[in-house]
């Protein structure tokens, strides 16, 4: 099946923001309370202080498949990226999406993007539990980066890959 990827348009904004969710907790990350749902579910804004693109797939029409949140230089939305390090942040796949190779576009044009811009590698953050996030980061050739990884809450230990371009 063929993956599009493209910027996201202004009226997907808020299916983004609940693709982003249902990823998340399908994945057991999220806690009924937890506050971090609100900023998951702030496309808007993302897309105001960085680039989200969506995934399409041409079985499921009209459907954002997936998302994800490109972090370039001086977004603010970027955690860990140093200078000249694209940064990419909240990749989530629709749970009837999922092992259709839409994670693999996304990051894909991640890659591309920071090509295009001219930065030496692309970075992210991600928790020990996204184990199958981690096998497909380690495939398209990421490595672990402890040195850079990091806590944005008690209890929350996110941990640091990169891709030299």
């Amino acid at each position: 099946m063929t993956v599009t990827v493209r910027p996201a348009h202004l009226e997907e904004l808020t299916e983004v923001g609940e693709v982003v969710v249902a990823a998340y907790d399908a994945d057991g990350l999220l806690e009924a309370d937890d506050h971090y749902v609100a900023h998951l579910r702030d496309a808007v804004t993302r897309a105001r202080e960085a680039e989200v693109y969506v995934a399409t797939l041409a079985d499921l029409p009209g459907e954002v498949a997936g998302t994800v949140t490109f972090c370039p230089q001086g977004s603010p939305w970027a955690e860990v990226a140093h200078p000249g390090e694209g940064e990419f942040r909240m990749l989530g796949v629709a749970p009837r999406a999922r092992r259709r190779g839409v994670a693999r576009a996304l990051v894909g044009a991640c890659l591309e993007r920071s090509r295009e811009l001219g930065y030496d590698a692309v970075v992210l953050s991600s928790l020990p539990e996204q184990q199958a996030a981690h096998r497909i980061y380690e495939r398209l050739g990421f490595r672990r980066l402890p040195e850079r990884d990091w806590s944005p809450a008690t209890g929350v230990d996110l941990l640091a890959f990169r891709l030299a371009l």
